[in-house]
C-alpha cells in the first residue's frame, strides 16, 4: 500500500445525519484518489475542546498534519476554525453555517438552500449521501419510506394510506419502514397488507441502505428529502409520494419537482417501474470531492499551509 497523499480531519458532532454526510465527502475523496491514498482521522467535538488560547489538545498535535478539515453542523464549525488556525490545512464545512462564509475555505452547501454566488461555495443537488452497499439488487423486491411532518410540510395521512395501499398491491415483496417523525400508528395501519414492516427503533445503522441496495424499486413520501437523496444512490427507479406544502415558496418541494421533471424520480404510483432501465447513481459526493480538489489546486503534492488569522 502506497503512502497516503491526502489527510483529512473529520470533526464528529454526534448527529448521525451530519456524520453521514461528511463521510459520504471522504467516501468521494477516496473514490476520486483510491482508497488507500487517503487517512481520515475522527474526531469527537465531546472528546476534544478547542480552547481559545494555549495549547491544543496533545491528540491533535499527535495527528499527521491536515489537508482538510471537515466538519457539518453548528457544533463541528468551531472546532474546524481553530484546527486550522493551528494546524493548517483547508476547511470545509458541509450545509449552510451561520457563521459568514467567507470565515471558511469551502462551504458544502445544496443548491435549494440558495447560497450566494461566491467563490468558496460548492453546490450540490440535495445532502451528501454515502454510495450504497454492492448488493445484488431483486426487481420483485420494493421499499417504501415513511417520513413524517416537517416544518415544511403537512403530512396527509389519509393520502399515505391510500396510496400505500395502491402500492402494496403490486406482486412484490415489500417493505416497508417508518422514521422519527412518522406519526404513531401509522406504521401499524399497515398491517395485514403481506408487507414486512420495521419500526425505526428496530433498524441499524446499516439497515436503510443495505435495504436500498437490495430493493428493485424504491418509494419515499416527498417530505423526506435526506432519504429521497439516499434513494438516488442507487442504479433502480425512485418515487415520491408528494405531500401537502407548509409554504407556497417551499424551497424542499421546488427541488423534489425539479427532480421529476429531469425524470429522477416519478410520482406515477399507477405506472409498474419493473420494467424501467437502469439509472446512474447521483453520486454527488465524487462531483463534491472533484470539485474541492480542483479548487484547492491540488495536483498531488501536500494542501498543507499555514493558517491565516481570521
Amino acid at each position: 500500500m502506497g503512502a497516503a497523499l491526502l489527510t483529512i480531519w473529520r470533526f464528529m458532532d454526534g448527529n448521525r445525519a451530519h456524520e453521514k454526510q461528511s463521510a459520504a465527502l471522504v467516501s468521494g475523496l477516496g473514490a476520486v484518489l483510491g482508497a488507500d491514498r487517503i487517512e481520515c482521522c475522527d474526531i469527537s467535538c465531546e472528546d476534544v475542546r478547542m480552547p481559545l488560547w494555549g495549547r491544543p489538545p496533545e491528540r491533535l498535535v499527535q495527528l499527521p498534519a491536515p489537508d482538510f478539515i471537515l466538519g457539518a453542523g453548528h457544533r463541528s464549525h468551531w472546532p474546524v476554525l481553530r484546527a486550522r488556525r493551528l494546524f493548517g490545512g483547508r476547511s470545509v464545512v458541509i450545509m449552510k453555517p451561520s457563521l459568514p462564509l467567507a470565515w471558511f475555505d469551502f462551504v458544502v452547501v445544496p443548491e435549494h438552500d440558495r447560497p450566494p454566488p461566491v467563490h468558496n461555495v460548492i453546490l450540490t443537488r440535495g445532502a451528501l449521501a454515502e454510495p450504497l452497499p454492492d448488493f445484488p439488487s431483486d426487481p420483485n423486491r420494493a421499499l417504501l419510506l415513511l417520513g413524517g411532518p416537517s416544518k415544511h410540510f403537512h403530512w396527509d395521512a389519509a393520502k399515505v394510506s391510500a396510496v400505500a395501499g395502491r402500492l402494496l398491491k403490486q406482486p412484490r415483496q415489500w417493505v416497508v419502514a417508518d422514521s422519527r417523525r412518522t406519526p404513531q400508528d401509522s406504521l401499524a395501519q399497515l398491517a395485514g397488507t403481506g408487507a414486512e414492516l420495521y419500526p425505526w427503533q428496530q433498524c441499524s445503522p446499516d439497515w436503510l441502505a443495505e435495504q436500498m441496495a437490495r430493493a428493485g424499486q424504491i418509494w419515499v413520501t416527498g417530505d423526506s428529502v435526506s432519504m429521497i437523496f439516499e434513494a438516488l444512490q442507487s442504479d433502480v427507479p425512485v418515487g415520491v409520494i408528494a405531500m401537502p406544502s407548509r409554504n407556497p415558496r417551499n424551497k424542499i418541494r421546488a427541488a423534489v419537482d425539479r427532480l421529476l421533471d429531469e425524470g429522477l424520480l416519478t410520482d406515477r404510483v399507477d405506472v409498474d417501474l419493473q420494467g424501467t432501465g437502469p439509472r446512474s447513481p447521483l453520486a454527488q459526493q465524487v462531483m463534491c470531492a472533484q470539485a474541492l480538489l480542483r479548487r484547492s489546486g491540488w495536483s498531488g503534492a501536500p494542501l498543507r499551509f499555514a493558517g491565516e488569522a481570521m
